[in-house]
């Protein structure tokens, strides 16, 4: 096997549409690629992630564009085979060489072959790749087969096999790519091909590791078929099969004793074995083909049996229950060829660094690239992988089944050897919504997509990776027939609470207790520097300097939340008021949506083993947005990101209740016991202690204690000058009486230094009453800095050192704790406010 990699030489034309002037009729081009990125390069259009030049490029939506490659095949020899492999094209296409058509695409998720070996001769010719407006298609298609509700009616995003998301989300531009979004290449090969290698891991009871490799070849057809020999070997165990002349498939069982064991991140160590395959034949036995990939030993189960509460939703890796704790994944650049894998290394770093061990390809963007995988089974990161539905009604009708099911086939198979792949689900929000979104009553009686979730796509994982799970749709509740139980039912497998952020207060997260909560989140704007790079005033001046900036057109533009604004605000008035200032207003949201999305994930996790996951929505962005990420698009972690790892830490304590009384919750994710003295203090915020008790306690390993506060602790007689500490060791918890727009909090409680160190800076700061959610903004002094931690809270007379890591030049290291720097949740009790204060209610940190 000789592939050749076709990535020079190549032109893009526009060849119908509403193409604006001064757009060129032929430009070079990149492959990989896209139209966007192209004409972006080459100076032709401002960049769509900037102010609000993604409306300017809706032209694009409309518009077919043709790729165009010289190429001369060397002649073939006798018996050589000459394929064309597009792995993918975004997305409906026609492929011609020379003088014949090839054939078509309407897949953006699946690859492509064709046999060119008549055109392998010395004769120069032209490839072309005739791309058409996706919209056009989806649009066409809908005509045909009848019209179906979605989250973002009329977006035709279900009626063609492309990345929804593509076509804009509450969270995403509306961009509508076109392009040769994977590799291109010629191979060349004789006899056979490995066509599928499929490994199917497990491990026994007693330790074992077995790997079934499924493998499918392909013969050239230009010789009498011979038998072929199959090899595969892995930590020194070989096994070899003899495929016989009439014959495409074979599998070669290897069993290896004592399998090192691949375990989540904080469960153990993650060993990768290298598995290789290699296909021999030919007149002197040679090697053909051959395949090499790493792969990890691991079991995985999804418990979903019934009990007193309703239906688990429990993973087990290697026999032991795992409390996941995710993050949902979109693609991280909405241009996708830009993403590298250097990107996903850090972004999968910061997951990691936030205590996650598991993210969530969500169904409205794509099947990841093999980088993405690999990097998570490296890491230890689990991955949860939806088939790609999402928040809308799919039709069944022929050509979306069949394109469903090649891509399905495709990419089961793709990505068996991944260890980190332990879970696959049918679409996101689509039973649900058929169920609680009107669609009934629209579809009158058309295919939406339930043969889909309920039998195509578990069909294929039963028949091709029974290894790994599958659950029919998130949310979902499993049953013995669909329909049993209300798909978002708490109580019953997997559920997704959008009521806080939509229309609740994020104090009704504790109102319930889900036994597997697989999206959950709230909005908060992305960093300071990343909004003042990219949004500006719609009058070009800084954003800030506008009349009303969060209300500026342009502003709007990088909001896409139905009434985001107004949402954000509502969230904010009861816990810590509406700042007038808008500087003020960035830190109260992020600063709102950090706490928010900490309180939900403290009370899941208290409710261990009863509730066994929590999923946020989202870890990352994929332009500058307002949006649920804790990862801006420009990388810089929120304070979101900040809440995530403390709340996910292996040890907690956490404040909740139980039976309507004050409890704190002790959570132990580690192997190993937790004891010591649980001290619960109440104390004045300038640090004056009211009461106190000390009782020794131990949680056992991967368990959780909950312990009544009671009465004399939990009661205050000054709520708005008092708080009630929680310590274990070096974990503590911080629960306030009412809420911060009642506390009195001192607006200035800290005084603070900041000094050169290497590689950085040392901010030092020391608090003289109650300091809460202390957070470093080091993206105001400098883009490329980082900060250690965030979020921090202190009692009076508490102390911290923060790491500042920068290496630029010629910076005042006051600068770091200025006001716009250095800021409290105490601060915002200073500035003027919007709003009122809202109700107050007892807060826990």
């Amino acid at each position: 096997m000789i592939a050749s990699p076709l990535t020079e030489g190549w032109t893009l034309t526009p060849v119908a549409g509403p193409v604006p002037d001064g757009i060129p009729a032929v430009l070079a081009a990149e492959v990989p690629g896209s139209a966007h990125t192209d004409l972006l390069r080459a100076g032709h259009i401002a960049d769509p992630y900037l102010d609000g030049n993604e409306k300017d490029l809706t032209w694009m939506h409309h518009v077919d564009w043709r790729y165009d490659l010289p190429l001369t095949l060397p002649a073939a020899a006798a018996d050589e085979r000459v394929d064309l492999v597009l792995d993918g094209v975004d997305t409906v296409s026609r492929i011609r060489l020379g003088g014949r058509e090839l054939g078509t695409t309407a897949n953006m998720h699946r690859s492509y072959r064709f046999n060119i070996r008549p055109e392998a001769n010395g004769t120069p010719r032209q490839l072309s790749v005739d791309l058409r407006s996706a919209t056009a298609y989806a649009e066409e298609l809908r005509g045909l087969l009848g019209d179906r509700p979605s989250a973002y009616h009329p977006v035709p995003f279900n009626f063609v096999r492309k990345m929804a998301c593509s076509f804009g989300w509450d969270w995403g531009p509306d961009l509508r790519t076109a392009g040769l979004w994977k590799e291109v290449r010629i191979e060349r090969w004789t006899v056979a091909r490995l066509a599928e290698v499929r490994p199917l891991v497990t491990v026994t009871p007693n330790g074992a590791g077995r790997v079934e490799v499924h493998v499918t070849i392909e013969r050239s057809g230009l010789e009498n078929a011979a038998d072929l020999t199959l090899e595969a070997s892995v930590l020194g165990q070989t096994a070899t099969a003899v495929v016989p002349a009439e014959s495409s498939s074979a599998v070669l069982t290897l069993n290896v004793p004592d399998a090192p064991l691949w375990w989540p991140a904080g469960y153990g160590d993650q060993p990768l074995s290298g598995l290789q395959v290699r296909l021999l034949g030919g007149s002197a036995g040679a090697v053909l083909h051959s395949w090499d990939r790493r792969i990890g030993f691991r079991s995985i189960e999804l418990d979903t049996s019934r009990d007193e509460t309703g239906t688990a939703f429990t993973l087990k890796v290697n026999g032991k229950a795992v409390f996941v704790k995710g993050a949902n994944w979109i693609p991280d650049d909405h241009l996708l060829t830009r993403i590298t894998r250097a990107r996903l290394d850090r972004r999968l770093d910061q997951a990691l660094a936030a205590n996650l061990n598991l993210l969530r390809v969500w169904g409205g963007g794509i099947y990841e690239t093999e980088d993405f995988y690999t990097a998570c089974d490296e890491r230890g990161i689990l991955v949860w992988q939806d088939f790609l539905l999402a928040c809308a009604a799919y039709p069944e009708e022929s050509p979306l089944w069949e394109e469903f099911e090649s891509e399905a086939r495709e990419n089961v198979v793709r990505l068996a050897p991944h260890p980190s792949l332990v879970l696959w689900n049918g679409g996101n929000e689509n039973v649900w919504g058929h169920e609680d979104w009107g669609w009934k009553e629209e579809l009158a009686g058309l295919s939406w997509g339930s043969r889909y979730a309920h039998e195509l796509l578990g069909g294929i994982v039963a028949e091709l990776d029974p290894t790994r799970p599958y659950c029919d749709n998130s949310p979902y509740s499993p049953g013995e027939d669909p329909g049993d139980v209300h798909p978002n039912d708490p109580d019953h497998g997997t559920h997704h609470q959008w009521e806080v952020w939509n229309r609740i207060d994020y104090s009704a997260y504790r109102d319930e207790v889900p036994r597997f909560c697989s999206e959950f989140g709230f909005q908060g704007p992305p960093a300071w520097r990343t909004l003042t790079d990219y949004v500006h005033a719609s009058d070009g001046g800084p954003l800030a300097g506008a009349p009303d900036p969060k209300e500026d057109p342009v502003f709007l533009v990088h909001q896409k939340a139905d009434d985001g604004n107004g949402k954000l605000d509502r969230g904010l008035a009861p816990h810590l008021g509406v700042p007038a200032d808008f500087e003020d207003w960035h830190w109260a949201t992020q600063l709102n949506q950090a706490r928010a999305v900490r309180y939900a994930v403290e009370h899941y996790r208290s409710w261990w083993p009863r509730t066994a996951g929590a999923i946020v929505w989202q870890l990352n962005d994929c332009w500058p947005v307002t949006s649920w990420a804790a990862i801006d698009s420009q990388e810089r972690p929120k304070p979101l990101w900040h809440a995530l790892r403390l709340a996910n830490a292996p040890r907690i304590v956490s404040f909740g209740s139980r039976e309507k009384e004050l409890s704190v919750s002790l959570v132990n994710d580690t192997d190993q016991p937790w004891s010591g003295p649980l001290i619960l203090r109440r104390e004045t915020l300038d640090g004056a202690v009211k009461t106190e008790r000390t009782e020794q306690v131990e949680v056992a390993a991967r368990s959780v204690k909950t312990i009544p506060v009671g009465t004399g602790l939990s009661l205050s007689e000054d709520p708005q000058g008092e708080v009630l500490l929680a310590s274990l060791g070096a974990e503590r918890a911080i629960h306030t009486f009412v809420e911060d727009i009642d506390l009195r909090l001192d607006p200035n409680p800290l005084k603070a230094t900041a000094e050169p160190v290497p590689g950085g800076y040392e901010v030092k700061v020391y608090a003289a009453s109650l300091a809460r959610d202390i957070t470093l903004h080091v993206d105001r002094v400098d883009p490329g800095a980082r900060v250690d931690d965030g979020l921090i809270t202190l009692p009076a007379g508490g102390e911290w050192t923060f790491t500042v890591i920068s290496t630029a030049a010629g910076i005042d290291p006051e600068e770091f704790v200025s006001r716009s720097v250095l800021r409290t949740a105490n601060d915002l009790r200073a500035v003027p406010a919007l709003t009122g204060a809202g109700h107050s209610t007892a807060a826990t940190q």
